[in-house]
């Protein structure tokens, strides 16, 4: 059933492979008859409309790929177990929380990972306690304003404190606790460098000047080579005449002279960074070789964009596999996760509804799963409850679907399945568990469950199924655990 979670995703990657085809056939046709006919009629149309485009595409679909990597770590470390729960446990161990982001840092090669903690205001990072953030400091403001970010996350570039100041693209991800309460902001940040490097490399291809300037026209940085060297758009010869044009979010191409040369440019706007970037070429140098260039450049255009179309297709089915992997699987067990278990209750619901067949939802715990944290380490509860998913899918029928609930709690969906059945399966898991010696680096951990059962009835929503279940499961705690009731 949980491939059914995925056919949506797959129509959606056919339906974006087919119209990158298309649109990547598309433009190599218009960009090889316009670069025909424009390159007999005017070298200055050729590099507006096909050169400088171009350029200002490559160069933003490789800062988009840059971005992906950093946004799903940042992601991670948002709904980790270990950071909401040290968060939730007082934030006691610093130096776990400290191993925890310096291993995040040098795992995924970030320039720094961090930990905001919105009750006690702590700034944790790799290297230890950082500060405590203040809403009257106005180096703090960044917090402030992303405690408050409707969005899941956001992407900024700030000074790192961290690290004397340098100019660090921060990802900064709203971390939540198990009941939606904000608890702190956490995620990776990337040092510039790379995107200077990107800039480096593709002057030197191109032979443009490239540029990034911020929403208020301060120049972030260029190439090294590119000869621009003023602060700001309304300071730079020629430019600061459109400069107020093209702040007010006029992307497309512009012609200005700059020290007795006419410089073509193409801006565009990349909201994700609220930059613009813009690609500039002067035109006198163009004339000397593009009309040698012309059907060179003609079949590298038609090599780039074949190989654009495989790259494309093998990066979208790559990323698309990776994605609904982690939107339907826990990380630490393998089991659905809470997101697959919310759109598998709604089909099964809606079957059991249609077709009056019977279904019985199955929650269980791990009892008094504290102690063992407690007496063996975290890392042997991991391994317990990992073990434990394992033991469920064993005892129980390949039709039923295991899932991990959260913590050291698991809800199973049984489709076509009674009260009495579910109540033997529940009995079979209970005992399997009960008799099983957990090995954990030669420490012998044993453990018991206890189990809620209850069987659709007409009218049920998954509240009110849930609610049931919850409800059994708490009386098999209260009569002294390592049972199972019935709801």
């Amino acid at each position: 059933m949980l491939n059914s979670l995925r056919v949506g995703g797959v129509v959606d990657k056919r339906r974006l492979i087919t119209l990158l085809g298309v649109l990547l056939i598309s433009g190599f046709l218009a960009t090889s008859l316009l670069g025909y006919f424009v390159a007999r009629s005017s070298m200055h149309d050729a590099i507006v409309a096909t050169e400088l485009p171009l350029t200002s595409d490559n160069i933003y679909s490789e800062i988009q790929h840059d971005l992906i990597r950093p946004v799903f770590v940042s992601s991670m470390m948002a709904n980790d177990t270990f950071l909401r729960d040290w968060v939730l446990n007082g934030e006691r161990d610093v130096e776990a929380v400290t191993r925890y982001l310096f291993e995040i840092k040098t795992r995924y090669g970030a320039f720094t990972s961090f930990f905001v903690s919105e009750h006690t205001r702590v700034y944790y990072t790799a290297e230890g306690i950082l500060k405590v953030v203040d809403e009257a400091e106005p180096r703090d403001k960044w917090y402030f304003r992303v405690r408050n970010w409707p969005e899941p996350y956001e992407i900024s570039l700030d000074p790192d404190m961290a690290h004397n100041d340098a100019m660090t693209i921060f990802i900064n991800y709203l971390v939540y606790d198990y009941k939606g309460t904000y608890i702190g902001v956490a995620g990776v940040g990337l040092t510039v460098s790379a995107v200077q490097q990107l800039i480096n490399d593709y002057q030197k291809k191109y032979g443009r000047i490239v540029f990034f300037a911020d929403d208020k026209g301060k120049i972030v940085f260029s190439g090294n080579d590119s000869g621009v060297t003023e602060a700001s758009l309304e300071v730079r010869e020629g430019m600061k005449d459109m400069a107020r044009e093209m702040l007010s979010g006029k992307t497309g191409d512009y012609q200005y002279d700059y020290k007795g040369h006419t410089h073509l440019a193409n801006v565009r706007y990349i909201p994700e960074l609220k930059w613009f970037l813009v690609v500039e070429k002067i035109e006198d140098e163009a004339l000397v070789t593009i009309r040698q260039t012309l059907y060179t450049n003609l079949a590298i255009s038609l090599l780039v964009s074949l190989l654009i179309l495989v790259a494309a297709t093998y990066t979208v089915n790559s990323f698309q596999r990776r994605l609904e992997l982690m939107a339907t699987t826990d990380k630490l067990t393998g089991l659905a996760n809470r997101q697959a278990y919310d759109l598998l209750m709604t089909q099964v619901l809606k079957d059991a509804q249609r077709s009056g067949e019977t279904m019985s939802l199955m929650l269980f715990d791990i009892d008094n799963f504290k102690t063992v944290n407690d007496r063996f380490g975290h890392l042997a509860g991991d391994h317990v409850i990992t073990k434990l998913g394992d033991i469920a899918k064993a005892a129980l029928r390949a039709s039923d679907i295991v899932c991990r609930w959260g913590g050291e709690e698991y809800i199973v969906l049984l489709n076509k399945c009674s009260e009495s059945d579910a109540l033997h399966l529940a009995e079979k898991l209970r005992v399997a568990i009960a008799e099983t010696k957990f090995d954990y680096q030669d420490m012998i951990i044993e453990t018991t469950a206890s189990f809620g059962i209850t069987q659709y009835r007409p009218g049920d929503t998954h509240d009110t199924l849930l609610g049931r279940a919850d409800k059994a499961l708490y009386a098999a705690k209260d009569g002294g655990r390592n049972q199972v009731k019935v709801g």
